[in-house]
């Protein structure tokens, strides 16, 4: 078993000692810094309303203690980041309120939904946070988005381990341990149309079963979503939604299918036939926009790591329908008056 201190990075490498003013506090905020805080603050101010509802009616013991987790952690990013906008003169986003929420409303999903649910939450907040701790020069700032990606790891643990406790999912596919080393020796490698297919590659398989996992549960939730909104244009757009995705997860999984592997399973059953909304309109659909937005960037990474055309041919289609979708949902929620903007740069014309 590795230990604490042996996983200390510090055991293989040199500090360095360096004052500078880039890591200075008191300057001021970069673009990147401003642009990640932003989208940071919204996410996690949005997640606060949605954990707060779903804790009340959480009864397993397991599964209400992930969720006070994760709410405990949206609270303490977004307390910490109005810290830095307070002392950097920045305006605070109005995010999501308890408007935006009845906690007095009937259940709308099951327990076992929450875990599916936090998962694929966390993974989301985690893509934004490792992508910011390289672009951020301020020392505080870098060190806020280690820390949001060192807790959110945790959680993620936490999340597993009760998915697996309580057989939430199937185990993950199981492939034979290489013999040797061996080496592409044929253009056919790629191919995956016709003739002389070869079987899926390990990073092929985990993308597979990844983007299965979280459209899943991204149709579960909007499902629910869908039983609950009242603008009948959302309604059409989250139905649209629906559609595109358990589409894409028939396609994903017959490909796991053909190599005789588990995918995950749906879980459309764990949404209950309530249609008394718990959600304001403008949450869900923020919700939606923004969680379809975080696909695009899974499935980018689906296709960097991707050699069989079939499959990147899959991809390219479902990124192109999640495209129109999100631009769709952009445009209500503009019409509607309910989209902030990030901060921008100077308008110079």
């Amino acid at each position: 078993m590795t230990t604490d201190k042996e996983l200390n990075p510090m055991n293989v490498m040199k500090p360095l000692n360096i004052s500078s003013n880039a890591l200075d506090e008191t300057r001021p905020l970069t673009t990147f810094e401003m642009g990640k805080l932003w989208a940071t603050y919204m996410g996690n101010s949005m997640s606060i309303q949605i954990l707060s509802y779903f804790l009340q009616h959480c009864e397993d013991e397991y599964i209400r203690a992930l969720l006070e987790n994760g709410l405990a952690l949206s609270k303490d990013f977004t307390q910490r980041i109005e810290g830095v906008f307070k002392k950097d003169h920045f305006p605070i986003p109005t995010g999501f309120t308890k408007d935006d929420v009845n906690l007095g409303a009937p259940r709308l999903y099951a327990d076992e939904f929450y875990v599916h649910y936090l998962k694929y939450a966390a993974k989301a907040g985690m893509s934004l946070y490792a992508v910011a701790v390289p672009l951020a020069m301020r020392e505080d700032i870098r060190e806020f988005f280690v820390y949001c990606n060192q807790c959110t790891t945790v959680l993620l643990g936490q999340i597993n381990d009760v998915l697996m406790e309580k057989k939430f999912i199937a185990e993950p596919p199981i492939i034979p341990t290489p013999q040797g080393i061996d080496k592409i020796d044929n253009q056919s490698y790629l191919n995956g149309f016709l003739r002389n297919v070869r079987p899926l590659q390990a990073l092929e398989i985990i993308h597979l079963y990844d983007n299965i996992e979280n459209n899943t549960t991204s149709k579960a939730l909007l499902l629910g979503f869908y039983q609950i909104v009242q603008d009948e244009k959302i309604k059409a757009l989250f139905k649209r939604g629906l559609d595109m995705t358990d589409k894409a997860v028939k396609q994903y999984m017959e490909k796991l299918h053909i190599e005789h592997m588990q995918p995950p399973s749906y879980i459309d059953h764990l949404v209950s036939t309530s249609t008394y909304p718990p959600f304001s309109d403008k949450i869900m659909l923020f919700h939606k926009v923004d969680m379809f937005a975080m696909k695009i960037r899974s499935f980018g990474n689906s296709l960097a790591v991707t050699a069989r055309r079939d499959i990147n041919m899959l991809y390219v289609r479902t990124l192109i329908n999640i495209g129109l979708f999100v631009d769709d949902g952009m445009n209500i929620l503009i019409d509607k008056g309910w989209l902030e903007s990030p901060p921008k740069a100077f308008d110079r014309m």
